[in-house]
């Protein structure tokens, strides 16, 4: 009898020590599964066409392997196990214009009340992670807030703290490669992306719905090199790009921004930094041929940590459908401008000529309607106003190992993310 008591007592001990093991561990130490279309733990080799893979635990590109996602794939990520996609090795997100690659939620999920997502993590790509691409890629409804059972927690990833609300893509390596082209974010907590190193290109893509309480569409920190081309950013909830050179890595932060359209950004965050374009702490920045549509303060400089002596500014565009607006813009000791620049001084000054936008639009509303075109009329005055005498960073190709290359787009003679409409 009393060996039968043992027995008991030692399997419920045993019991006991597995359950808080697991609950320990969270999501960390979850089987690879990949039957079914279901992934959880490590994943490598290639994720096929048109395939929809349903991601129940986060993930984990090991380092020194890659993973290539092709084009029309869909990624379904668990809201309840709040699941990070980790990378460690490579990822090539590899999409088309009519099959784009989709990392989302169950469609029952995307709703208005979800709108700024929270339903999982990020793209979250450690420092040995050498390449990453997303090319016709759509990020949305994600940036949840982390905990101590986070695996991008435990592991040290991103702040490596519990609180913190995850980016929808976090790069970290200042030799690496990042090309994000022709892709959509959207629907997330706060920061787009949180860049700290590499050799970047971001190019063509859209940012919309963005921040609930702050956040960034762009946010490069030191050890970036980046062309940052033909975006349009729709209502960030702080700043469209925050430029800096924060941090203690090399290269110095060096980004050149062009031909971007800017809508309705800053006006969620009413503080010092909502706006914009912030520059701070010695980054080096050139600014070119920006549209700023009925947006908050235009370009903002810290006045206590201001921008490298080398940065440049020309030729960008300013309206506002209000006086309260173009009052916001105009140049002081910390809303700074360049030359060649269009920048009324009344409301309604300089309508930049959108084919279909209504510029009574509420600037504090952060809904994107997909039906407007922010392409030029024909007739517009910021046509023929930009500039082409400055140099980017790639205009040589940046080549990865699996063969693909790209190079940022030659800016334009119009300013803004879009011309005349072909």
């Amino acid at each position: 009898m009393k060996t039968i008591f043992k027995n008991l007592i030692a399997a419920l001990l045993l019991i006991i020590i597995i359950t808080v093991a697991g609950c320990e561990n969270a999501n960390s130490d979850v089987d690879t599964n990949v039957d079914a279309g279901a992934s959880s733990g490590e994943i490598s080799g290639v994720w096929e066409k048109g395939t929809t893979h349903n991601i129940t635990g986060d993930v984990i590109i090991p380092e020194g392997k890659s993973l290539t996602i092709e084009e029309g794939v869909t990624v379904i990520m668990d809201p309840v196990a709040k699941t990070e996609f980790i990378v460690k090795g490579n990822l090539y997100s590899l999409g088309t214009a009519d099959n784009p690659v989709k990392f989302t939620i169950q469609e029952k999920d995307r709703t208005t009340d979800n709108k700024f997502g929270k339903k999982w993590g990020g793209i979250l790509a450690s420092k040995t992670c050498a390449e990453l691409i997303l090319d016709h890629t759509i990020l949305e409804y994600g940036g949840s807030t982390t905990s101590d059972a986070s695996t991008s927690v435990k592991l040290g990833l991103y702040k490596a703290v519990a609180g913190e609300n995850l980016p929808a893509l976090w790069f970290s390596n200042v030799n690496g490669k990042l090309v994000v082209t022709n892709s959509v974010i959207r629907n997330f907590q706060e920061d787009c992306t949180y860049i700290e190193g590499g050799n970047i290109i971001f190019s063509n893509n859209i940012f919309y719905t963005t921040g609930v309480s702050g956040g960034e569409a762009m946010n490069f920190k030191s050890g970036c090199l980046v062309d940052a081309a033909y975006n349009l950013i729709y209502s960030a909830n702080t700043n469209a790009f925050k430029l800096s050179n924060a941090g203690v890595r090399t290269p110095q932060a060096d980004i050149v921004a062009y031909n971007n359209t800017f809508v309705n950004t800053g006006w969620r965050r009413p503080t010092a930094k909502g706006g914009s374009v912030w520059v701070e702490n010695a980054v080096i920045a050139h600014i070119h041929n920006n549209l700023f549509a009925n947006t908050r303060f235009g370009i903002k400089r810290d006045t206590k940590s201001k921008e490298d002596a080398r940065t440049t500014i020309s030729n960008n565009f300013y309206y506002g459908y209000d006086q309260a607006t173009v009052n916001q813009f105009q140049l002081s000791a910390d809303i700074i401008g360049g030359t060649n620049e269009v920048r009324g001084t009344s409301a309604g000054q300089n309508d930049p000529g959108f084919v279909n936008y209504p510029l009574n639009n509420p600037v504090s509303s952060p809904d994107f309607d997909t039906s407007w075109d922010f392409h030029l009329k024909s007739n517009s005055i910021a046509i023929g106003k930009g500039t082409t005498n400055f140099v980017r960073h790639f205009n040589n190709p940046i080549t990865f190992s699996n063969g693909l290359a790209y190079v940022s787009p030659a800016p334009a003679t119009f300013i803004g993310a879009y011309g005349v409409a072909k």
